[in-house]
């Protein structure tokens, strides 16, 4: 199996979005843990600030070029309804008050941090290794 056929086993992620993730990401070896592939594609927050002070809210990273960035917006919408992992996460997100776009970003990187593992084990997703993530 393919890393873009076990990628589309992930609820949400269909053949473009998986090309996408394969050809930016490349081998998921190049990287530590998910976390580190998450601030590649630039889906990591990022706090403003000067010397000792914060200034406005964290902002999504947009250091690098944003191709993954925005192959992972539309698949995350998607995932929020169909994928029972980050449904459950972004439902606990909004009761917590967040507004629809932080839960959507949060969406977007945990996808990412999915898609991640089922590269890195070569496996294909198991939804019941995600219960409610």
């Amino acid at each position: 199996m393919g890393q873009c056929s076990l990628l589309e086993t992930i609820p949400g992620i269909g053949l473009q979005t998986s090309a996408i993730v394969v050809s930016e990401l490349g081998s998921p070896e190049q990287f530590e843990n998910a976390r580190q592939a998450a601030a590649y594609a630039g889906l990591v927050p990022q706090h403003r600030e000067s010397g000792t002070s914060v200034r406005g809210k964290p902002r999504m990273s947009k250091v690098p070029d944003g191709r993954l960035r925005r192959a992972m917006y539309f698949p995350a919408m998607t995932a929020l309804r169909f994928n029972s992992a980050a449904g459950a996460f972004g439902d606990r997100l909004k009761e917590r008050g967040k507004e629809k776009m932080v839960v959507i970003g949060a969406a977007m990187r945990k996808l990412l941090h999915i898609c991640y593992g089922v590269l890195k084990s070569g496996r294909p997703f198991d939804a019941s290794l995600h219960p409610g993530t």
